[in-house]
């Protein structure tokens, strides 16, 4: 029998990690995406902000030699800074009282901020949030952002399924999810996480913003919005996976037969490890599994399988076909990371037809 206050605690941290999800607004996402965007990184340049876009250019382009600008261009070019990395960074810091300031220390930003003097990069920073007034910026569109959070709950959020990630991966989350809006983000996506001292793990999905031009607005077709959102979540489930010896050495070989086979075409995605491979490609067959589970009709299913194929993902098909046989045979396979061994063969499988294929053709 368990104890009582064992058993209350558990109740507590299930509750809390699966506590109602807000979406919300960043001041430090948009300072990061903002330098980023006035630095010319182009996957910050998307500008589908609308009239916010229009804002945000009169504002700091006169902004654009800053010291903070060259230096950061600098970064971009010696260290790779751009992507996830800038929003790495951005759910690490915290503006408070005029100032910006470190939440954790520097190992928890990834590898390409390893090598980078975050001392100098703050103090330029704060540099840089002073001389642009950015908190007169944030404040001046505060009601701006409130519309938008309100239309991705209003819009995407029932689409969003949140009990569904423990009775799938039969493991319940210790972590705090967390959605937030990147209205300078337009079609970028990221999904962060960050450990703080003494709390919760927490995992984000940082939602690119997107104005229709033709409507002029946002975040109106919701079911378009969620298969992103239904995406970033699967990532804390399943990356983890990835961090044991064993399942290490049960898929790298399996792993860099895929990166090998689509190297080019995931490289162009950013994903430059056999590791993101195989996290990205359980995910994306996850997020599959989702659809068919949580009522979203056949072709909307259809059309996300078509998507991850073209994306080279080409294993989706028997990667999806594999989960779904994980789904029907829980007893035997209680959790994801029991049915592991399994995805190593259907991927060696698919490996091994593939590399016969295209050999016949040169018989």
């Amino acid at each position: 029998m368990k104890h009582p206050v064992i058993t209350i605690l558990l109740a507590v941290i299930t509750m809390t990690s699966m506590a109602q999800i807000k979406p919300e607004v960043s001041e430090t996402v948009e300072l990061m995406s903002i330098l980023s965007r006035t630095a010319g990184l182009q996957e910050y340049r998307m500008d589908m902000g609308g009239l916010y876009t229009k804002d945000t250019e009169e504002w700091f382009s006169p902004h654009k030699e800053h010291p903070l600008v060259g230096y950061y261009q600098t970064l971009r070019a010696k260290y790779g800074i751009g992507h996830d990395a800038v929003m790495t960074m951005a759910i690490n810091i915290a503006a408070e009282n005029g100032a910006i300031k470190m939440l954790t220390d520097k190992s928890a930003l990834g590898k390409r901020w390893e090598n980078v003097d975050v001392d100098t990069f703050m103090v330029l920073l704060n540099q840089f949030y002073t001389d642009t007034r950015f908190h007169d910026f944030f404040e001046r569109h505060k009601e701006f952002y409130k519309e938008g959070c309100q239309l991705y709950e209003d819009n995407v959020m029932p689409y969003f399924n949140q009990s569904w990630y423990p009775k799938f991966y039969g493991t319940q989350p210790t972590n705090r999810f967390r959605v937030i809006i990147g209205f300078t983000n337009g079609g970028g996506n990221y999904g962060p996480k960050r450990q703080l001292p003494g709390q919760p793990e927490e995992v984000f999905a940082i939602a690119g913003y997107y104005v229709n031009p033709q409507t002029g607005k946002a975040f109106e077709n919701g079911l378009d919005y969620a298969s992103t959102l239904i995406h970033e979540f699967n990532h804390s489930f399943v990356n983890p996976l990835l961090e044991t010896e064993s399942n290490i050495a049960l898929m790298q070989r399996v792993g860099q037969g895929l990166m090998k086979l689509s190297k080019y075409s995931m490289s162009r995605q950013n994903y430059n490890s056999w590791q993101t491979i195989l996290n990205e490609s359980i995910v994306r067959a996850a997020v599959i599994n989702y659809m068919m589970e949580n009522g979203f009709d056949n072709q909307h299913v259809q059309r996300e399988m078509l998507d991850q194929v073209v994306r080279d993902f080409r294993w989706m098909p028997e990667l999806v076909s594999a989960l779904r046989n994980y789904i029907g045979s829980r007893s035997q396979y209680p959790t994801l990371n029991d049915f592991y061994p399994e995805i190593a063969r259907t991927l060696n499988e698919y490996l091994k037809k593939e590399q016969e294929r295209i050999l016949k053709s040169l018989q």
